[in-house]
């Protein structure tokens, strides 16, 4: 068990230290996962703070963080490993060039480590400085089924083979955080592997608490006014409900802009930080943005 998540207040405390504000919940299953060495799979809409996680637990116990970004065709070649065709070229050449040159000895050499591309997953099975790194293998849901049954097998042992030179199998498994949007249902039997919990959207005090560690600078009254406005906003019929992130580059555009209030003018005008439909732009723009400001005042307890 890593010494600085010995508890599940030890969990949210450090995550705190890292800006990540989370709830009991989700620090239970983070303790959970490092305690019983299992991955962790993580879903829910975008920028609620799946990614986030991975980087503060990282941060966290000073160990490398290591990403694989999903995406559609992906296939365990690309994840895995890849041989430095261009170097093994040149080394073809130069052997030619001298003269005399044994194919099957050069066969032997142009396939070794000194060749090989290490990729996202072999580099987590590699020892690290500071012990096992966090894999974080993003937005799950882009890739297809065959790339599940690889990475099924492939969390199972902690290890992968690479014909040429045999299995490769990590000495300390890494830490491994998955995440989803749920673009697509994930199979069941990669979840059966996992710790999962769903990362929803935060309550009005917990959003607070974000900007807050995110965007110290904002004054009380202009994050309250942030928040609830947000809050408000996820509540309407929109095509893509802005996350947690889009909270934070919006007060972080608010304070370059030197505004200390909200109003509809200044709402029309930075929509773009939170909305990045333009159907959703239009349907929030003029009456409507001062409805959902006025709401989000009258809903606003004194600070």
């Amino acid at each position: 068990m890593h010494q600085d998540f010995a508890t599940i207040d030890a969990v949210q405390t450090m995550l705190a230290g890292q800006d990540y504000v989370c709830d009991r919940a989700l620090a239970t299953v983070v303790f959970l996962a490092l305690r019983l060495g299992r991955p962790l799979f993580l879903e829910g809409e975008a920028g609620v703070g799946k990614t986030e996680i991975a980087k503060a637990i990282a941060k966290g116990l000073g160990r490398r963080l290591i990403r694989l970004q999903c995406y559609e065709g992906l296939d365990a070649a690309s994840a895995v490993y890849e041989w430095n065709f261009a170097a093994q070229m040149i080394a073809i050449r130069t052997a030619e060039a001298a003269g005399g040159a044994d194919r099957q000895a050069l066969k032997t050499e142009l396939f070794t480590e000194e060749y090989l591309i290490e990729r996202p997953l072999l580099q987590a099975m590699r020892p690290q400085p500071g012990g096992a790194p966090v894999l974080l293998i993003d937005e799950l849901d882009r890739t297809d089924e065959p790339f599940e049954a690889f990475l099924l097998e492939a969390l199972s042992d902690f290890q992968v083979t690479i014909p040429e030179l045999g299995t490769i199998a990590a000495p300390e498994p890494p830490i491994v955080i998955l995440t989803s949007n749920r673009t697509r249902e994930v199979h069941d039997a990669l979840k059966r592997r996992c710790l999962y919990h769903w990362v929803d959207y935060p309550g009005f005090a917990r959003e607070l608490q974000i900007i807050e560690a995110r965007a110290p600078e904002a004054s009380l009254a202009l994050s309250r006014e942030v928040v609830a406005f947000v809050q408000r906003l996820r509540g309407e019929d929109l095509f893509k409900k802005p996350g947690v992130a889009e909270t934070i580059d919006w007060a972080k555009c608010l304070l370059a802009l030197d505004v200390i209030a909200l109003s509809p003018e200044v709402i029309a005008d930075t929509l773009g930080a939170i909305l990045k439909y333009q159907d959703d732009i239009q349907r929030i723009q003029g009456s409507e943005a001062r409805r959902l400001l006025d709401e989000a005042r009258r809903g606003l307890a004194p600070a």
